[in-house]
């Protein structure tokens, strides 16, 4: 079973999270890098990387509950 990519379009469907906010937050070091596709502008994000980064979200909230 090989690795799926996420495209900008799925993963803002996945997150709920627009692009300016993935940007800081990479920036920050707090969500998945991006990886680049090719020589040229195309990126995408790593979907068990993005999994991964929910299922802590969810986590962390059931701690703090």
């Amino acid at each position: 079973m090989g690795l799926r990519v996420l495209r900008k379009p799925d993963l803002q469907a996945k997150t709920g999270l627009k692009m300016s906010t993935v940007d800081l937050m990479e920036k920050d070091e707090k969500f998945p890098q991006r990886i680049k596709l090719g020589r040229g502008r195309a990126v995408g994000w790593i979907e068990s990387e993005i999994d991964s980064w929910i299922a802590a979200r969810a986590a962390e909230r059931i701690r703090g509950a």
